[in-house]
């Protein structure tokens, strides 16, 4: 059963993504973090630092509210990374510390940088995780880009 607010966020992280200052060498995505009480947080892809991952500014905003993020849902327009050169933990890697329960996202990650396997190692660790692939032409076509570039560098 399709749940409306997965859509509704969903639909949201891509917009979001949308305002992610360019690079070829990292993907463009947005995330929304949904806290267990219904805070809403929203970001981007260096949205405030050119190393951060959208993941990461999500988070970062919620734990400096001082809000738990522990059991939150996840919506992003990309499959978290499962690999990084510029951080030592990956998106991933993040999600299963923060202990977020659920993630939702639109595209695969291309394996223009590297394999991701960040779907895979989430549903191993117990995370709930939805893909609406009727959305993956939209959050790939902010990246368009990247795929033109043929960029091999990796963030």
């Amino acid at each position: 059963m399709i749940n409306n607010i997965d859509l509704i966020h969903t639909k949201e992280a891509i917009e979001l993504s949308k305002k992610c200052p360019k690079s070829n060498i990292a993907y463009s995505v947005g995330a929304i973090l949904v806290t267990g009480d219904g805070q809403v947080f929203s970001g981007y892809s260096r949205e405030t630092d050119l190393k951060n991952h959208a993941e990461e500014e999500v988070f970062l905003k919620a734990l400096k509210s001082g809000l738990g993020i522990k059991d939150a849902t996840l919506y992003s327009s990309m499959e978290p990374c499962s690999k990084r050169k510029s951080k030592e933990k990956s998106c991933s890697e993040l999600i299963i510390k923060y202990g977020i329960a659920k993630l939702v996202f639109a595209a695969s990650e291309p394996n223009n940088f590297v394999v991701c396997e960040g779907e895979k190692i989430l549903k191993e660790a117990g995370v709930e995780v939805i893909k609406h692939k009727e959305f993956e032409k939209q959050a790939l076509e902010v990246n368009k880009h990247i795929f033109h570039s043929g960029s091999k560098n990796r963030c």
